[in-house]
This record gives C-alpha cells, sequence and structure tokens, in this order.
C-alpha cells in the first residue's frame, strides 16, 4: 500500500503556489494526498506569520494531531511556511510531536526531510534562506495537473520593510526570476489547456529592479500577453510606490489584461502611512488611482487597510474613510491592526482601547459593505465574459468562473464548457459571489474576452 499524506493550507497565494509544489513532490516520491488526517501517513501543515490569529490558528490545529501521533508513533508531522521560518527551531522545542520543520526557501528539501525522519528517526530542520546559486529553487514549475487558470510566481520576498510586516522577515530579500523561464513556463501551461495565468510576488510592481539587464514589470506583461493560447493576465500583488506610468497603460493597451487591481492603500493618513513606512503620500495614491481611471474607466479596485494601526487618531481614520468613499473600491479586505514580533511597529506605544478599534472596524466594515454592494448590483442584467473554470461548490449542475474584475459567477451549463469563456448574464448578487445565466451557447467572441 502507498504511502498517504494530508496537506493544509494558510494564507496567501504564495502559500497556495507553495502547496502545489509540495503535492507535485510527494507525489512524484509515490505518496497519495488523502483528505483525512486521520488516514495519513504524513501530515503537513503550510503555514502563515503575516498575522497573530492565524499564528494562534497553526498552533490549534498542531495540537488536534498530537492524539494521532501518540496512536501511532511512526506518523510524521511537519511544519512548513512562514511560520516554520518565524519559528524555527522553537516549534521543535514547543511541540515534541513535530518530526520536521522546512522553511520558505526550503519546500524542494522536503522529500529528504521525510526519509531522513523515516528511517533515521531524526527530527529535521531546514529554515536558511538560499544564496544566489540555489535560488533558482524558489521558483518551480507548475507541475502537470491541467487546470483553467494557474498561479506563475515570478518574483519571492520584499524588500520594503513596512513596519507592520513580517513577510521580508520569513520571506527573505526581494529575488525576481529569469523572464525567459517565466514566458516559457507561461507557454508550457497553455499548451496544457491553462487559459488564465495570474503573476505572484510580494511586489510584482518592482519585478527586475534589482536584476541588471532584466526587463520591467510592464515590459513581462507585453511579452506574456503574445502567448498564444493564454485569453487573461492578472497579477498580485501590486505596491503603490512602485506603479509606474507604464503599468497603468498596460491595462489601455493590453486586451488580455484583466480590468481588476488589487492596489492596498493601508491607511488614508499620511501621518500613519509614514509609521507604516509605505513610501508614498495620500496625494500620490489617488493621483494613480485616477490616471488608472482615465486608462481604464471599467477598471474595478481592490484593497487592504488596516485599523487601529498604534497612534492611529480618530481623524486619521476619518481620513481614510474619505479616501475609501473617494476611490470607490470594489472589495476592501479590513484588518485590526496585529503586533508582529520583529517588526518596527511592535516598538510604537500602542494605547487604542481594543473597543474603539473594534469600533472603527465595524463603522468600516458597514460602509465598505453598502459601496460594493451599489457596485455589485449595478451589474445585473449585464452579459459579461465568464472564463469557465469548472464545477460550482454549489452543485446542482452549477459550473463556475470570474469576471475580468476577479468575482466568481456561478450558473448552469454543461461540463463541456470549462475552459471556454462564455456570456453570462448576471441575475444576482451576493457578498462575494454572483449568480448568472448563460446568455447564449456560442462562446464569448475571440479576442474580446476582456470587454465588458
Amino acid at each position: 500500500m502507498r504511502s498517504q499524506f494530508y496537506l493544509e493550507t494558510f494564507g496567501c497565494q504564495m502559500n497556495v503556489v507553495d502547496s502545489e509544489q509540495i503535492v507535485d513532490l510527494l507525489e512524484k516520491t509515490g505518496y497519495v494526498r488523502v483528505d483525512a488526517p486521520e488516514a495519513a501517513d504524513l501530515i503537513l501543515l503550510n503555514t502563515c506569520s503575516v498575522r497573530e490569529k492565524a499564528e494562534r490558528k497553526v498552533y490549534g490545529h498542531l495540537g488536534r494531531f498530537k492524539p494521532l501521533k501518540t496512536a501511532n508513533a511512526r506518523l510524521i508531522i511537519g511544519v512548513g511556511g512562514c511560520v516554520a521560518q518565524q519559528e524555527g527551531e522553537r516549534l521543535l522545542e514547543k511541540l515534541p510531536f513535530v518530526d520536521l520543520v522546512f522553511g520558505t526557501h526550503n519546500v524542494h528539501k522536503l522529500p529528504e526531510m521525510v526519509r531522513c525522519v523515516s528511517e533515521r528517526q531524526d527530527r529535521c530542520l531546514e529554515v536558511d534562506f538560499l544564496d544566489d546559486g540555489t535560488r533558482q529553487n524558489l521558483f518551480p514549475t507548475s507541475g502537470s495537473r491541467s487546470k483553467v487558470a494557474s498561479f506563475v510566481t515570478i518574483m519571492q520576498g520584499c524588500d520594503n520593510f513596512c513596519s507592520y510586516c513580517i513577510v521580508p522577515h520569513v520571506r527573505g530579500r526581494e529575488v525576481s526570476r529569469d523572464s525567459r523561464e517565466i514566458v516559457k513556463e507561461i507557454a508550457d501551461l497553455a499548451n496544457r489547456g491553462v487559459r488564465e495565468v495570474t503573476l505572484l510576488g510580494q511586489n510584482v510592481n518592482s519585478y527586475g529592479l534589482k536584476e541588471p539587464g532584466e526587463i520591467s514589470f510592464a515590459e513581462l506583461l507585453r511579452r506574456v500577453h503574445q502567448v498564444p493560447g493564454i485569453e487573461r493576465i492578472r497579477f498580485t500583488t501590486s505596491h503603490p510606490k512602485d506603479l509606474s506610468d507604464e503599468l497603468i497603460d498596460c491595462f489601455a493597451e493590453l486586451p488580455k489584461l484583466c480590468k481588476h487591481l488589487h492596489l492596498p492603500v493601508q491607511s488614508g493618513s499620511d501621518r500613519i502611512l509614514a509609521l507604516m513606512n509605505r513610501g508614498y503620500t495620500r496625494a500620490k495614491y489617488l493621483a494613480s488611482v485616477e490616471r488608472l481611471k482615465a486608462v481604464c474607466p471599467e477598471i474595478r479596485l481592490t484593497s487592504d487597510v488596516i485599523v487601529g494601526f498604534p497612534g492611529e487618531t480618530e481623524d486619521d481614520f476619518a481620513q481614510t474613510l474619505e479616501l475609501m468613499e473617494r476611490v470607490r473600491y470594489a472589495d476592501v479586505y479590513t484588518f485590526l491592526y496585529s503586533k508582529r514580533t520583529g517588526t518596527s511597529a511592535a516598538e510604537l506605544a500602542d494605547e487604542i482601547p481594543a473597543a474603539a478599534r473594534q469600533e472603527r472596524f465595524d463603522r468600516m466594515l458597514a460602509m465598505q459593505q453598502e459601496i460594493g454592494l451599489q457596485i455589485w448590483e449595478a451589474d445585473l442584467g449585464r452579459v459579461l465574459p465568464v472564463l469557465v473554470e469548472g464545477e460550482s461548490r454549489q452543485g446542482d449542475g452549477q459550473l463556475f468562473g470570474r469576471t475580468t474584475w476577479n468575482r466568481i459567477i456561478n450558473f448552469s451549463g454543461a461540463a463541456a464548457l470549462i475552459g471556454q469563456t462564455v456570456p453570462v448574464r448576471v441575475i444576482r448578487s451576493f457578498k462575494n459571489s454572483q449568480l448568472g445565466e448563460l446568455a447564449s451557447a456560442d462562446p464569448w467572441p475571440k479576442g474580446g474576452e476582456v470587454i465588458v
């Protein structure tokens, strides 16, 4: 009987891509993935430490597996990702039932670590950052699974050191992948049926800036645009301080580039932005938004906002609300400030009462929900191009796909439509998705996939 593994993933799209690599590596060594930890010979958690709540959740999940280890001494339990990178040996000290810990630069070492634990009964720890000679291991190519949409990592790490953010400490410094490798991988994906790619990095806008002779991110988008078979292009995450005019122009020049941009603002107050070390002002951010909407009037923006950053006053918060009302984001991911040990913001005096922080959060959420509702309900009756990705979780014979604005839409249709871009009429809008109906049995006209 083949060995079986169970994998849970927490956090961002970067962790999702890392988990895809974990699955590929383990399956190549003979493991089979299972859906229940009780059935596994190997249990792995790929973790996130961006917020304290996420880190606590990881420890809670690990505690669930301790009885399984007690019942089966040969069971191997491992922790990877950002918590593993941050905690390192402390994880092994705190949790004696954990066998291996691998950091964000060490996913490729996992099969050997598992073998070490299995054959030698040794606990393993790998959390060193890779040097220039081995950094190719940061960019594994996508596995052989057939998909309609795929993530492609174009860079790793971050050099911004925003005062609240743990990412540079757990993902390392910024490294850009060779543009020729990126385009080759995307061409291979297109040949396997992938129609949409999302280019990933902690700050894709700064792609190539540290690599002598490398092309700009805007030029990379142009080259991906030329790949036959690729119909849609997305990217995330985009730092406002590095949003160039050349990149903004791509939204007008490249029909395959989806009309959606996630542009985290974090705060609308210049004073708080400076404390956050964000590298831009309110005015610069708004000027970028105005130019985006000028070159691409149909673009929809989403954002991240932190509520209750240390020292935030009611006036600072009011400036954030005013900016949100002016920009009118389609969606905003709002977060209560979470102190992360090792960041410079952790040293700031934090005198905001928990109740006041929560009250601001609730006010912001209510305002954004109203704005979002207005934006998404304005789609009712419209016929939009939808790239069909697969069968819907809603069941009942429904399919799901996404609009150019990255909004999930569920509708009834035949499985043969998966992989096609079809016209769908929006009939209902919900908080996080839409319901539609096929407007025609014919595919959306080629070359017009993102016209809305």
